[in-house]
């Protein structure tokens, strides 16, 4: 199947200025309403191009509204955020991605296979899905060209059998739905996070050091960044005067353990395990904790001093590995439709043996 040729209109910015009645408004239902009114006013434009109110929070927290301001213009961080009066506030739409990603023809390490599901092996690098700035070569036009009809469509068609994801630059094994039961019940397990003890998933991350307790656990909600749109922090618990939580983001639970340490405990190889599933969740977790990842793009960038300890051979494994030390070693859950326990474990690839040979593992 030949990949379908991107769409070739330009993205689209839209300038707004709110109206004296309409101040108070929360951002992204103020957007919503006016950009409605621009596009069904608008000669040659349809009211189908209307974005729905998600797809416009959607368009907050990807960085594309701004609000110019008296001054300088600055990025809107939050689509709770209250409208003023005359405030000019603009809005850059992409151009609309094909409805049903093509098949592409992108090898896939297939670790297991059966008219149900299929488990891989994604290397670092490969985006699971098509999104905004990632239009095709993805793991899905991967599975599209490979699994053909059989992929399950209930996930959606950007993301067809997608039951869980890794970052672009996390290494490891995922498991996707060929058919809408299998796809129900991965969902189910995913979603339990392994309470119900179904599913165990296992990842090896290389640290900056290693915390004073080898075990552990960190329960930090989660929240994108007030600062960094593109990046997530974790966030202190905050009682009210009752002593109730109401720490915002949402709840996220790693349990960690340390396995070894390399270069005089500069740097350690830890294992965690997830009881949630949220964005950047262990490379947030680790660093709140004080042991960011090596070679973490976003939040280990404070570490450069770091790493002119390392041995050259450790510092010149490190520059060629390029992308987080992180790598989703261990995958287990219940076949969804035999029940039978599925498990799976994959070696760490080979960037990463490079990387631990070099620190004397």
């Amino acid at each position: 199947m030949m990949p379908i040729a991107p769409d070739a209109s330009p993205e689209k910015t839209h300038a707004l200025t709110v109206g004296s009645d309409e101040g108070g408004a929360r951002l992204d239902k103020y957007l919503t309403e006016a950009l409605s009114r621009k596009v069904e006013g608008a000669s040659g434009e349809s009211a189908g191009e209307v974005l729905s109110r998600a797809r416009v929070k959607q368009l907050i927290e990807e960085g594309r509204v701004t609000l110019v301001g008296e001054t300088r213009p600055r990025p809107a961080a939050d689509p709770a955020y209250r409208v003023k009066p005359g405030e000019r506030i603009e809005v850059t739409v992409p151009p609309p991605a094909p409805a049903r990603p093509a098949g592409q023809a992108i090898p896939l390490d297939v670790v297991y296979e059966d008219a149900e599901l299929i488990v891989v092996m994604k290397p670092a690098g490969l985006v699971v899905h098509p999104a905004p700035g990632n239009p095709d070569m993805t793991l899905v036009n991967a599975l599209v060209a490979h699994c053909g009809a059989t992929l399950s469509g209930i996930g959606g068609e950007r993301r067809p059998g997608i039951v869980h994801r890794l970052d672009k630059e996390t290494s490891g094994l995922m498991v996707v739905a060929k058919t809408d039961r299998a796809h129900r019940g991965l969902a189910a397990q995913f979603a339990a996070h392994g309470r119900d003890g179904k599913l165990t998933r296992a990842y090896t991350a290389l640290t900056w050091g290693a915390p004073a307790k080898k075990r552990g656990t960190i329960d930090a909600n989660i929240a994108r960044s007030s600062h960094n749109r593109s990046k997530m922090a974790a966030l202190k618990t905050r009682l009210d005067e009752d002593g109730d939580d109401v720490t915002s983001g949402r709840r996220a639970i790693t349990h960690y353990t340390v396995k070894r340490e390399f270069a005089g405990g500069l740097v350690a190889e830890i294992e965690c395990r997830l009881e949630t599933g949220r964005t950047h969740q262990i490379r947030v977790h680790m660093t709140a904790l004080g042991h960011p990842l090596l070679g973490d793009p976003t939040y280990g960038t404070g570490m450069k001093s770091r790493a002119t300890k390392l041995s050259d051979g450790a510092r010149a494994a490190l520059t060629r590995l390029g992308r987080q030390a992180l790598h989703a070693h261990h995958l287990g859950f219940e076949h969804p439709v035999t029940g039978e326990k599925m498990s799976f474990d994959a070696p760490l690839p080979e960037d990463m043996r490079e990387l631990v040979r070099e620190l004397g593992g």
